[in-house]
This record gives C-alpha cells, structure tokens and sequence, in this order.
C-alpha cells in the first residue's frame, strides 16, 4: 500500500487525533511537522487548518479532522472506528463532537490562562512550526504566537467569566474517564471509536501543557496513562459491547453532554439564526457567553440529521433518560 502524508503540528489537538487514528487503523503513513515554508507550498481549497490528509494514489490534499476519519472509513474496511450497530454510530459522533467543540474550549483555556502555560506553549509551538530559530529569534517569536492567541481566546469562549465553567466542565469529564479508562478498555469496548479519538486528541495536548498535565497525572493518573497509550493503538486488538451492555460512562458522558455541549450548541444556533453576533446559555447553573460560531451551527444541524436518520427506540429512549433528546429533536 502507498504511504499517506500527514501534514501537522505536535501542538495541534486535532492532528494528534488523526495520527493515532492512522497509528491504530495501522495505515502507512509520513508524519510532517507544518512549518510555513511546507505550508506555502500545498495548495488547497479547504480552510487554512492542520491536519491535511495527502492522499498517496493522486496526491490530493484533504482538511478537516472529522471528514477526514470518515474518507478512511470510506476507503478501508480493516479495523474501523465506526461501531457496527447504528446506535452507538450515533453515540460515537455524539461524543466525538463534544471533543472536538467543547473539550477543545478546555484546551484552549488552560493552554493560554495563567503565564506559565503561555510560556511553555509558544515556545513549543514555534520550536515545532521553525526548527531554525533560536535564542532571542525564538523567543521574539515565541512572544508573537502568545499575544496572537491570548487574544483570540474571548473569540472561542476563554474570557474569566466562563472560567469556572470550563475548568469544572474539565474536572466532570476526567472524573467519568477515570471510572473505566485502563489499559485495554475504551468508551465502546475493548477497540478504541472515533469517539474516543476526538476526546484524544484534545485530551493529548492537554497532557503535555503545564498545567492541566500537572491536573491529570495528580488526580486521575489511570486517565493520564489512558492518553498516553492511545497515541499508538496500532496492538490493540478488541471487540465492541453491545447497545444493552454499554458501560454506565456512555450515560454519564451523554449526562454531560446535555449539561454543557448540547445546550451550548443549540443556544450559539438560535442566535447564529437571530442575526446576534454573541450568544448566551446557562450551563450547569452558570452564564455562558461567547461569539457566535458558524461552524457550530453546522455540527448541531449534522448531529440532528444523524438523529433523524436513526430511528432507533432504545437509542431515542437513552438520549431523553440522559437529558439530550430535548436538544437533537
């Protein structure tokens, strides 16, 4: 079989996401840290975002983490990611988008709140994307990279008002990994989902930044080990549970859902609707608030149709037991 290349950065939540699904899918493939000499020459039509998926028969680039994991679906059989029964498909997607589109609001926050962590991550961001620089270079750098995004994090929802949502929504959701996460053992079975790759790929950057690696490996270190290993499942041979033996996290993760994501998400539509340029939801009691956020939109009108499509008794029954239901219909 002819190589992939995976072009993106070590930084990068959602291209750590797509290399340990290329790793476990055991699919060959050319790792490529993005620099922007390498960025200015591939063209393509997608977004400026990593990863890109080069494909190896027509060298064809590809962006987006999701559509990404789905294209390999489509092209290879061996070792999917998609459980075979269409309920938990849907639950998988489910939790693969709380990764992506609230877990990364974690990432983001601890990334670039308190000093120590800016520090350490821009310089790790710029040492990855500018091998060549050194000394003052990188640390002038390094100090563009952390102005730059500090001051995009009111835009995704990283301002001191929303701190204690996000750090408790942190909290919860180690607290519901720890409760089944060994060495063999996934959200879905004994095989890791797509579900599980998108919580990785955030949950990975934040095992690395100062901070929230310090959070893991003190109070959940079995999660902290659980990221660690999913990086390379390529040895992972496992099996998926069936729907009426889905382990109690499903539910919890589906409680947690409904308490932060899904409201967050049908909130940012209706004012996206509205014409509003900023939304606002109370989750788990407290005030939420941010820009709103085109591409959410999208993700909640994908998830309902994917609802919609499935109509399946148990699976309509278990979303509205855990409060998520009311948010997808």
């Amino acid at each position: 079989m002819e190589r992939y290349q995976l072009y993106g950065g070590g930084g990068s939540p959602y291209s750590q996401k797509m290399r340990a699904i290329l790793h476990y899918r055991r699919l060959p493939f050319d790792w490529i840290q993005i620099t922007p000499a390498i960025r200015s020459q591939i063209q393509h039509d997608g977004p400026p975002v990593i990863p890109i998926l080069r494909l190896p028969e027509d060298q064809s680039l590809h962006v987006d983490s999701t559509p990404l994991a789905f294209k390999l679906e489509e092209r290879h059989s061996d070792r999917s990611i998609i459980p075979d029964d269409p309920a938990m498909a849907f639950l998988s997607n489910l939790i693969e988008d709380l990764g992506d589109e609230w877990v990364t609001k974690m990432m983001f926050h601890y990334r670039w709140d308190l000093e120590i962590d800016q520090v350490y991550s821009s310089r790790q961001i710029v040492s990855d994307n500018s091998p060549r620089l050194r000394g003052d270079d990188l640390k002038q750098a390094a100090e563009a990279i952390r102005q730059r995004q500090v001051g995009r994090m009111p835009l995704v929802g990283c301002t001191k008002q929303n701190k204690p949502i996000i750090e408790s929504s942190f909290h919860e959701l180690l607290a519901i990994l720890d409760t089944f996460a060994t060495r063999d053992e996934f959200i879905f079975g004994t095989r890791p989902s797509l579900a599980d790759f998108g919580l990785f790929g955030q949950l990975k950057t934040l095992a690395s930044d100062h901070t929230p690696m310090l959070i893991m490996r003190n109070t959940v270190p079995s999660v902290y080990d659980w990221v660690r290993r999913l990086e390379d499942s390529s040895g992972i041979e496992g099996e998926w549970h069936d729907f009426a033996d889905m382990r109690p996290a499903v539910s919890e993760l589906l409680k947690f859902s409904a308490r932060y994501y899904l409201p967050f998400l049908k909130a940012n539509a209706n004012a996206h609707a509205e014409g509003a340029d900023t939304m606002t939801v109370d989750l788990a009691g407290r005030i939420f608030e941010q820009p709103t956020f085109k591409y959410q939109v999208k993700c909640y009108d994908r998830l309902r149709k994917l609802l919609r499509n499935e109509q399946v008794e148990a699976l309509r029954d278990l979303l509205a037991e855990t409060g998520c239901l009311q948010y997808l219909e």
